[in-house]
């Protein structure tokens, strides 16, 4: 049985993929159970390749530039496994990340994802945590939605620490078609027909550099950041009131 980890990257990017891939080969799963590593290159230049480890574990592919989005959703073809788990080029995951997403999920069949506490990686490699983390145990449907919209559109939980179940994934279209927040609709949307999970224990170091998408100006114009939240909302509001629960009967 395997787990799908997903990654999407760019050239500016690509050299973190070693440290991705050594947080990777530092997880622990149970018998039975691997992880198989998803690369999509958002584009189909020459920079990422060279940083790929060579291992029979790991799938590259190329494609089009369209986003981290696209990307994924892209990867999403060679994602033969029961679950997906999301790790950014620049972020690693501690040891026993998965273990945990896996148990908790194999645990309780009435929960479609899981989602872990972050820390901050900073670029002298000291980590800085983030205030408000919920308790750990299960995310009741709507509550994401209602913490991110009385919040500043700031989610309870990170969206990059995601691992959910391949089938639910598909079934709501992989990642928002937005140059960005699409991982956030994602989680919105999860949480609009399914129960969630969050741990306590840190299961995300999400890199802070100078190249990473969400520090460029683009990121936080106010007229597209506007659209971008208005359509993450009516998909989530949406979807709510389609009632269609996870797993159905639920």
């Amino acid at each position: 049985m395997r787990i799908v980890v997903v990654t999407a990257v760019h050239g500016p990017s690509a050299r973190f993929l070693p440290e991705a891939y050594t947080s990777l080969c530092d997880q622990g799963l149970p018998e039975g159970w691997e992880w198989h590593w998803v690369i999509q290159e958002d584009g189909e230049g020459a920079d990422v390749r060279p940083y790929v480890p060579g291992d029979a574990r790991v799938t590259f592919r190329q494609g089009r530039a369209g986003g981290p989005g696209v990307a994924r959703t892209v990867a999403l073809a060679h994602a033969e496994g029961a679950y997906v788990k999301v790790l950014d080029a620049d972020d690693r995951l501690p040891p026993g990340t998965l273990a945990r997403d896996l148990a908790a999920l194999e645990g309780d069949r009435s929960l479609g994802w899981a989602t872990s506490r972050a820390l901050d990686l900073l670029p002298d490699g000291s980590t800085v945590g983030f205030p408000g983390d919920p308790e750990q145990g299960p995310i009741e449907r709507g509550s994401v939605l209602e913490h991110w919209k009385a919040n500043g559109f700031l989610a309870p939980v990170h969206p990059a620490s995601l691992f959910v179940r391949r089938e639910l994934l598909l079934a709501l279209g992989g990642w928002m078609a937005l140059p960005a927040s699409e991982d956030t609709g994602l989680l919105l949307a999860l949480n609009a027909v399914s129960r969630g999970w969050f741990s306590g224990e840190v299961g995300l170091l999400y890199r802070k550099w100078e190249g990473q998408v969400t520090g460029q100006k683009a990121h936080t114009d106010r007229a597209e950041r506007a659209a971008r939240m208005a359509v993450v909302e009516a998909r989530a509001r949406a979807l709510a009131g389609l009632r269609w629960p996870f797993p159905v009967g639920h």
